[in-house]
């Protein structure tokens, strides 16, 4: 028996993924918790919890507690994970479970103690570490940071992108974008309601980005399904690649120039590995069709979608709590209790 379970979190604004040593990858849903109306208490949490967003049931009410990547409902984020941990860990050791949890590399202060005080909140607390994103993806890329390797990430998120280089397990330079896919649905949704006048819901905002991103597509065109913002009837229409195209150009620029831009000051000794290794993508962003390429030739440097991006961060989170064994966890949580007090 595992005298201490050993958890490492994804938390983030779309999806939280929770790893657990021994099991392996245990829960993977949305970062939604629905509540009852009439009491207040929990109706449902993550994927039947994401199932009632946007379709408006009268006796309970969708939240996504999370916004660019940071706790926004601090009650709501406790809730939702006390939910997810009670499922991904039916038996518990004898001693209280260790976490490392991925934060923002932006994140203030206040940010990372409001991720840790949601882990802590409610059973089973757990002792947390938390960890910044970009070392996380850095080491669940395959990057060996133990001896000083350097690193070039770019992690887009549903709230944040993350860019930055990392030498070691150090962050040397950072930016953190408070956009990313959610910026990307939002603006696709818009543009399509004001040149087509469909108003799209959320999964269908979703699929025209996937399958048409930059590049248009296979056939330089998809179909979508949402209401006549007129006549307020259902409606299909197809909906072409460079309108989407268009309008994730202000989001994919952003990002895009941001990497050139921190490639100006990357220090010397560090451009050696950043050449060699390239620039990372992970996040479900560096799905997008066209963003590797778009940055590629942005940057002027060799550009690459990491194995599984959706899980990179996870895994260097796992590695990471793994290798150390909850002891900066312990550390990390006494830390947090002295500073609360």
């Amino acid at each position: 028996m595992r005298f201490r379970a050993l958890i490492a979190i994804d938390l983030g604004t779309v999806n939280t993924l929770v790893w657990v040593a021994g099991r392996g990858l245990t829960l993977e849903e949305p970062t939604a918790i629905a509540l009852d109306r009439g009491t207040g208490q929990v109706a449902a949490v993550g994927q039947e919890a994401d199932a009632l967003a946007g379709k408006e049931a009268q006796d309970v009410e969708v939240v996504f507690p999370l916004r660019d990547g940071v706790v926004a409902d601090l009650d709501a984020t406790a809730a939702m994970l006390h939910g997810f941990l009670r499922r991904a860990l039916p038996r518990r050791g004898l001693l209280r479970p260790a976490a490392v949890v991925c934060v923002p590399s932006g994140a203030t202060w206040v940010e990372r103690r409001a991720v840790a005080a949601a882990a802590e909140a409610r059973r089973p607390r757990c002792q947390v570490e938390l960890v910044d994103e970009p070392v996380a993806a850095a080491t669940g890329s395959g990057v060996d940071l133990s001896g000083g390797a350097g690193a070039f990430i770019v992690d887009v998120g549903g709230g944040t992108t993350e860019i930055a280089v990392v030498a070691g397990t150090r962050v040397a330079r950072s930016r953190s974008l408070r956009l990313g896919g959610n910026a990307m649905d939002a603006a696709i949704a818009h543009t399509v309601q004001e040149e087509l006048g469909l108003v799209l819901g959320r999964n269908a905002t979703r699929r025209l980005k996937m399958t048409l991103g930059l590049t248009g597509g296979a056939n330089g065109w998809a179909e979508a399904v949402g209401v006549d913002a007129v006549h307020r009837a259902p409606k299909t229409e197809r909906v072409p690649g460079y309108l989407v195209a268009a309008a994730l150009e202000p989001t994919v620029a952003k990002i895009a120039d941001t990497v050139q831009e921190m490639l100006t000051d990357i220090p010397p000794d560090l451009a050696e590995d950043v050449v060699e290794g390239k620039v990372m993508l992970s996040g479900g962003g560096a799905l997008l069709p066209g963003l590797a390429s778009r940055i590629e030739a942005t940057a002027g440097i060799g550009t690459l979608v990491v194995d599984d991006p959706l899980r990179c961060v996870l895994r260097g989170a796992a590695e990471i709590i793994s290798r150390d064994g909850g002891r900066k966890a312990a550390t990390t949580a006494g830390k947090h209790q002295h500073a609360a007090r």
